[in-house]
């Protein structure tokens, strides 16, 4: 069978993918949640579920092709964001089918994403986790917080326009002040970042992925600003982590 994966490329299939690498840590819960078993491989940072027990073919944006070639996957799972075109393009030429997801720009987006790859390419019913997870995450709340969200420090870089964080943040009443940026991730100086406060933010938001911000890295560079330190599983990945994610969100916003 010969389906279609997010950007529109052809992925041929001989029956339901049962022998699958992936190169995306939150696609890697989500189809081991979902079809346990059926995973040949994923990558270092693949840490969830924690009892994922599979070879390791390096990192997301330089993985080990020539591991994942050895394991003779019958479909590999990436990401438009996350895995590089050349990668993706190398494994295809050696007639490995890539499903590409799409950089989603929303939750929404995002659920049904995972709901074509689950229920296409692995001819699952829909998972009760997405089901969930839809209705938890269907509402906006009211705006609450306008926030700068630091994502790496050296340099700083921030959530800009249309990321599936900046939209899990809307979600639960906090809105980016760099969704209007013309970058989905802008690079501003910390002197930029400062202005912000100033101005027209009053919250800081660090999570703890990629970069992991602490109490003692990251708030020491905004004295007297308000911040909340969130898990970035919670903040950044799409599947399973998102059932729990909202109200873990809201908690940590609810102490401010």
């Amino acid at each position: 069978m010969t389906l279609t994966d997010d950007l529109g490329e052809p992925v041929s299939l001989a029956g339901p993918a049962s022998r699958v690498v992936s190169l995306v840590p939150s696609l890697t819960e989500a189809v081991e949640v979902s079809a346990p078993g059926r995973l040949a491989g994923a990558t270092d940072y693949c840490t969830h579920p924690s009892t994922l027990d599979v070879p390791r073919v390096g990192g997301s944006k330089y993985p080990k092709l020539d591991r994942v070639l050895d394991l003779a996957p019958d479909l590999v799972l990436a990401n438009s964001e996350e895995n590089r075109p050349e990668d993706v393009e190398r494994l295809r030429a050696n007639g490995i089918p890539v499903w590409v997801m799409e950089a989603s720009a929303s939750v929404p987006a995002a659920l049904g994403s995972l709901r074509r790859i689950l229920t296409q390419a692995y001819d699952l019913a829909e998972p009760a986790w997405l089901v969930e997870a839809e209705e938890i995450w269907r509402d906006v709340r009211p705006v609450r917080f306008h926030a700068v969200v630091p994502v790496w420090r050296k340099p700083w870089i921030v959530l800009g326009r249309e990321t599936f964080a900046g939209d899990v943040l809307r979600r639960v009443g906090v809105t980016n002040v760099y969704a209007a940026s013309e970058e989905r991730y802008p690079r501003p100086d910390i002197e930029e970042l400062r202005a912000h406060f100033a101005a027209d933010a009053d919250l800081l938001v660090l999570p703890d992925e990629p970069y992991l911000f602490t109490e003692d890295d990251g708030p020491d560079h905004f004295p007297d600003v308000r911040y909340v330190l969130v898990s970035g599983r919670h903040l950044t990945w799409y599947g399973p982590s998102l059932v729990d994610a909202h109200a873990a969100l809201t908690a940590a916003l609810s102490e401010l």
